[in-house]
């Protein structure tokens, strides 16, 4: 089969050499999707012909690489201002706007994000959002997983309905899934990103993905950071303002339904991103083949003297390891918007625009307060606190939710069944499984002391940016971490995760020669607390980072803390 059967050719006369005097038009420049009448998505190729030909239209715009894939492609961004010397870190801060990454492709069968961050790009250059230039300036990164997207197939995704010409993989060229890797950075494509939110910093982070599972009626679904140790300050802005505000304008403009993302459960594991959807797909495949595996749960039959019990709507996992819950332990703004997979490729694409162009709306009209709420994250005092180390789904009241229907529709290039979402809904009482609350808890210390040999630990945490600084003095006040399990059992990604359980106890050990001090007062410290407690459920411990300082007979955790003074 021919990677891309149906291919546009519309990007040819805007990406031919233009002179110095003349830009090409950017009423004529389409994306892939477009011009092939959504049968197509966009390959590497494509998205960066079309970001070159925007960059040499608009003085706004400046194409970047930000780092190569694990298959040695570079990376591409678009950097979009008003007022930007070139496309550098220290000229995107120096402008003091708000400033905005918005990432799609990070699993690539997931398309649309990639095709919509290509038509804003557009727009920007366009002037449509001049307004939100004044305010803001914009990172965009289409196509994350490069390497994946290129491994075309029209088996991957076949529940999707389309793009009928195939598309990518969920993993990236090593079989990894990029957005389980933003704790233990395993894959190049990570490590790129971590260092782009380390050089630029962004104040708030989009990851555009596709959903499927539970046959629902919304168009899109979406999620703010799930972790309990997240920022309130930042929390209550996304739940209490910006998400409605989404959702009222989209509804109101194009009467499409969205809300926060879930499945609807009858109990166990929840939510179509975690472990519990990965594990029972094929890495290539991203959907299952059966329309009984992607099905809702069905409760079994209840006893004719008992009403029925409601079900769950579950969300994903609260772990760092996800980008919404990684960017908000960085004290950010993380937004996840999920496509439903089973509305039309674009349709798709359409209810990814409404998100953008609603969320960015309500970031320009609060720009100033978005800054002033990561700095204040920043800034808080968390030492003394006591920060969740795991935690659980948080069991809330009843909530409305719509559930929807779909019919069987042929893909005609291989006679594969695709499902196609039916324009009804159904409402119904399920209970609210969206948020988590602390399982196990810690105080956070006032300091970490890193071994020097400790050479992995100590390269994991300053490649997200943590600091660490060498000990220049005796340190008082410490405590061990007197290990009482010391276990291994899931294997994940070439993972055994390992866990501790244990204690902290003040000790007359002595921080050794050449260790190095993270202290707890840092920006990060919420990002670093989570990666060196060792109780963490997703951390240094559980990444095998430290497996060569915790052998069987290891009773002490290898890295002491200072309590708060």
């Amino acid at each position: 089969m021919s990677r891309r059967p149906v291919l546009a050719i519309a990007l040819a006369s805007a990406c031919a050499v233009v002179s110095a005097t003349q830009r090409p038009s950017m009423a004529d420049l389409k994306t892939t999707a477009e011009s092939s009448g959504y049968k197509s998505t966009s390959t590497y190729d494509d998205v960066v012909k079309f970001m070159k030909a925007v960059d040499e239209a608009s003085p706004n715009v400046f194409y970047v690489t930000y780092g190569t894939t694990y298959e040695g492609r570079p990376m591409p961004m678009a950097v979009v201002g008003t007022g930007l010397k070139d496309g550098s870190p220290a000229s995107g801060r120096a402008t003091g706007k708000l400033r905005v990454h918005i990432q799609g492709n990070i699993h690539a069968g997931e398309v649309e994000g990639k095709e919509s961050a290509q038509m804003l790009l557009r727009e920007l250059a366009m002037g449509r959002h001049d307004d939100w230039l004044q305010s803001m300036v914009f990172l965009i990164t289409p196509i994350f997983n490069a390497d994946g997207n290129e491994k075309f197939a029209l088996t991957n995704r076949q529940r999707q309905n389309g793009p009928i010409n195939g598309m990518g993989t969920r993993p990236n060229a090593q079989g990894l899934n990029i957005n389980r890797d933003f704790m233990k950075l395993d894959t190049p494509e990570a490590r790129a990103f971590v260092k782009l939110w380390n050089d630029y910093d962004p104040h708030v982070g989009f990851d555009l993905h596709t959903s499927n599972g539970s046959f629902h009626g919304y168009y899109l679904t979406y999620s703010p950071p799930l972790n309990p140790n997240t920022s309130d300050a930042i929390l209550r802005i996304m739940k209490d303002e910006w998400f409605p505000f989404v959702t009222k304008t989209i509804k109101s403009a194009h009467g499409w339904d969205t809300f926060y993302y879930g499945n609807a459960s009858t109990g166990g594991r929840g939510g179509g991103r975690g472990r519990g959807r990965g594990a029972a797909r094929a890495a290539t495949t991203d959907l299952p083949a059966t329309p009984e595996a992607v099905q809702p749960p069905v409760p079994p039959p209840a006893a004719a003297d008992a009403p029925a019990a409601p079900r769950e709507w579950r969300t994903f996992e609260h772990v760092p390891r996800f980008h919404n819950n990684y960017v908000g332990l960085r004290n950010r703004f993380g937004l996840l918007s999920e496509a439903y997979a089973y509305a039309t490729f674009e349709d798709r694409i359409k209810a990814t625009n409404y998100f953008l162009d609603a969320a960015l709306t309500f970031a320009h009209q609060n720009a100033a307060r978005l800054k002033a709420a990561t700095a204040a994250a920043d800034a808080e005092r968390l030492v003394g606190a006591l920060e969740a180390t795991s935690a659980k789904l948080k069991r809330g009241g009843m909530v409305e939710i719509l559930m929807g229907e779909v019919e069987p529709e042929t893909n005609p290039n291989n006679g594969a069944v695709m499902n196609r979402r039916k324009d009804v809904t159904h409402p119904e009482q399920m209970v609210d499984m969206m948020w988590f609350e602390p399982a196990a808890t810690e105080t956070v210390p006032a300091a970490y002391y890193v071994p020097a040999d400790a050479t992995k630990a100590i390269d994991l945490l300053k490649a997200h940016g943590i600091q660490l600084r060498p000990i220049r003095q005796p340190v008082r006040g410490l405590e061990q971490f007197s290990i009482d399990a010391n276990t291994s059992a899931q294997n994940f990604e070439g993972h055994p995760m390992r866990r501790l359980e244990g204690k902290w106890a003040a000790t007359d050990a002595a921080v050794p020669a050449g260790a190095l001090e993270v202290s707890m007062t840092q920006p990060l410290a919420r990002l670093a607390f989570y990666l060196i407690e060792p109780a963490s459920d997703d951390g240094l411990v559980n990444w095998n980072v430290l497996d060569d300082r915790l052998g069987p007979d290891v009773k002490v955790y290898p890295i002491l803390r200072k309590k708060q003074p």
